[in-house]
């Protein structure tokens, strides 16, 4: 059975009479790399917020690690929301150094291995200002990690970087989440890079969650297929697989079958068609993640926050 770390239970935030968050219901799950995607405004800052206590909900409860009382369980949180103030005249080391001493972390050591883990154990005395923005994003992941969270939320960590410094992050994402045990909280509007990260998704919009899937069921949404409706789809498959050779299908429901093996649409209705089965629709479907999300969320304009 799979360990829930987060759980909300209708989360409700309004800014003046805008709801920021609206009766907001999630799980997340030890050892999941959860992306969260929605326009601008859909709600993603203000829900991280709210689980890392940056500001308070109107209405609603959630636990972290199975505990009501959240504020003892925060300490177990790494997070990177607004983009962290560090010092430009000091090091990658000593500004971590800063914020052990602001935690109260007297083992130094993590300095280093947080150093180590975001791959800028090199940059020995330069100075911030001088880092490139992939460092500057390394080393704000550094500080997340420093007192080695269990979750870590990050939002849009990958903005600005190129596509050299995009691809790092993910790698670096990967190695958090699979060698270091630490579940992860991302949005990003770069949805190719979570597409291929994460493993689960969560789709927001108004403030409500309008969509939770895992990534193979985001995939068979996604994936490319020949949809036929017909009458009969327990007599549909047996013409499949006896006549068509077709091994890779799935019904659906009672009236549609997707399949994914190759095969002509006119050679599919003439085999059904035999069989005397009624046709009522041939379709090939396949969208990317992109399009998923506009198929779910609109082309509505985004909010103001």
């Amino acid at each position: 059975m799979k360990e829930t770390i987060l759980k909300t239970s209708g989360l409700t935030k309004c800014y003046g009479k805008q709801k920021a968050l609206d009766g907001i219901d999630l799980t997340v799950n030890r050892g999941e790399i959860c992306g969260l995607i929605g326009k601008n405004g859909a709600g993603k800052t203000t829900l991280m917020k709210v689980i890392t206590g940056l500001t308070c909900v109107d209405n609603g409860t959630f636990e972290l690690f199975g505990k009501a009382d959240v504020k003892e369980e925060r300490t177990r949180i790494g997070c990177i929301i607004d983009s962290p103030a560090f010092f430009g005249n000091l090091s990658a080391y000593d500004n971590l150094k800063y914020y052990c001493i602001l935690k109260g972390i007297t083992d130094l050591t993590k300095i280093g291995k947080a150093l180590e883990c975001v791959g800028l154990t090199d940059t020995g005395k330069k100075k911030y200002r001088n880092f490139s923005l992939g460092m500057k994003q390394r080393l704000g992941i550094a500080l997340a990690i420093l007192d080695e969270p269990e979750l870590l939320i990050l939002d849009e960590p990958i903005n600005g970087l190129d596509p050299i410094g995009i691809a790092d992050m993910r790698e670096l994402f990967r190695k958090l989440n699979k060698e270091a045990g630490i579940t992860i909280v991302i949005s990003s509007h770069i949805l190719p890079e979570l597409d291929s990260l994460a493993t689960r998704f969560i789709f927001i919009d108004s403030g409500r969650i309008v969509k939770s899937l895992s990534k193979e069921e985001l995939d068979d949404e996604c994936r490319v297929s020949l949809n036929i409706t017909c009458d009969d789809t327990s007599k549909a498959s047996t013409v499949l697989e006896r006549y068509l050779g077709i091994k890779e299908y799935k019904i659906t429901d009672s009236r549609t079958i997707k399949i994914y093996d190759p095969v002509q649409e006119e050679e599919l209705r003439a085999a059904l068609e035999k069989e005397g089965m009624q046709i009522l629709s041939v379709e090939s479907k396949g969208v990317s993640l992109e399009d998923y999300f506009r198929m779910i969320v609109g082309d509505r304009p985004e909010s103001g926050r």
